[in-house]
């Protein structure tokens, strides 16, 4: 009996480094993703300024970042 104790002791200790691990882990995507959102939202705000402010210059950075299909 002691014997099966032990085996589930060291099953319960592994299972719970492998879970630190693998949060860890994920944690780090959530972080990055969320880093990601966040940068994509503030330039969603700074073009939405642009346009309101000064469209000239709102259209120049959006033919910068997708090209412009009149030029070729």
């Amino acid at each position: 009996m002691v014997r099966t104790v032990g085996g589930f002791a060291v099953l319960a200790v592994v299972a719970m480094i492998g879970f630190k691990l693998l949060m860890g882990v994920f944690g780090a995507l959530v972080g990055l993703l969320m880093t990601i959102i966040w940068w994509a939202f503030l330039g969603f705000v700074v073009y939405t300024l642009l346009k309101i402010f000064a469209p000239g210059v709102a259209n120049r950075i959006r033919e910068a970042i997708r090209g412009n299909p009149a030029a070729s």
